[in-house]
């Protein structure tokens, strides 16, 4: 299956997960796995969440990014990824004032109903 994320136009999700801002993001969700390229303007921020049924990698793709893991500060920038297994926690942010920051996702689900 392929995706054409170039083709495709972002949505703005306001306060995504309980942060600030709002993340812009294509995605696709087959129920079993979420597929997204995100872009999180300056000063915009995920909530901090559990993963308590997937897990999450995301690649950054252009910018810098801070990540709040299990209550440590981690910095990844481009062609670096970030990883958070099931059951740890995280919150994902632009650490540039002034560059967006773009991101590709990918978070499979580890227990389908």
């Amino acid at each position: 299956m392929v995706f054409d994320f170039g083709s495709e136009e972002f949505v703005g999700i306001p306060n995504f997960k309980g942060g600030e801002g709002h993340f812009d993001a294509k995605m696709h969700d087959d129920g079993r796995c979420k597929v997204i390229r995100g872009r999180i303007e300056p000063g915009s921020t995920s909530g901090y969440h559990l993963h308590e049924a997937n897990c999450e990698v995301i690649y950054v793709i252009s910018g810098r990014a801070w990540f709040d893991y299990d209550g440590e500060r981690e910095y990844a920038e481009a062609g670096q990824a970030h990883y958070c297994p099931m059951g740890h926690s995280h919150a994902m942010g632009n650490a540039s004032q002034t560059e967006p920051l773009e991101v590709f996702c990918v978070v499979p689900e580890h227990r389908v109903p």
